[in-house]
């Protein structure tokens, strides 16, 4: 009994000896990611002429209106992962979407008429293939616009970015 009494203290001193250590590592990398995320911003407010909030980009350049009233709808779980028909690999957390005959690359800015919400995307696929869609948004892109979580498409204005 007597014995147990010293290695028990021995092992606590160590553990929050460690732990005091370990803790300021972990406060001084957050501190540098932190600093890093602030400069990359920067870099890319200065060179791209956008607005970063959150994970949603302003661009802050002309837009060109191309449709009015288009059915936007949106395609999640079924294609995540999957190579899109630009070549890239599509991912429902990113603000993409699909457009029959706008260019891969193009900047669309969405509207959602119902509430006013906007975003921008970038076009990366082909679809949709149902009569009278305009537009496939990805999740991400459709749910932030969306008024209700519950909805399956909704009415939207499409605008193109000017470069």
């Amino acid at each position: 009994m007597k014995r147990r009494i010293p290695i028990l203290l021995f092992l606590i001193s160590t553990f929050l000896l460690c732990g005091s250590f370990f803790a300021q590592t972990i406060i001084g990398t957050k501190q540098e990611l932190k600093k890093t995320a602030k400069d990359t911003i920067k870099t890319a407010k200065t060179a791209v002429k956008e607005v970063i909030s959150d994970t949603v980009v302003e661009y802050k350049d002309k837009y060109k209106p191309y449709k009015k009233n288009a059915h936007a709808s949106y395609y999640a779980e079924k294609f995540h992962g999957r190579r899109t028909a630009s070549g890239k690999i599509y991912d429902m957390n990113k603000l993409t979407a699909a457009h029959k005959t706008l260019p891969f690359g193009t900047k669309v800015r969405v509207t959602n008429e119902s509430n006013g919400k906007t975003v921008v995307v970038e076009i990366t696929d082909r679809g949709p293939f149902v009569r009278g869609r305009e537009i496939d948004l990805s999740k991400k892109a459709f749910f932030t616009i969306a008024s209700s979580s519950g909805a399956g498409y909704i009415k939207t204005t499409l605008e193109i970015l000017q470069k």
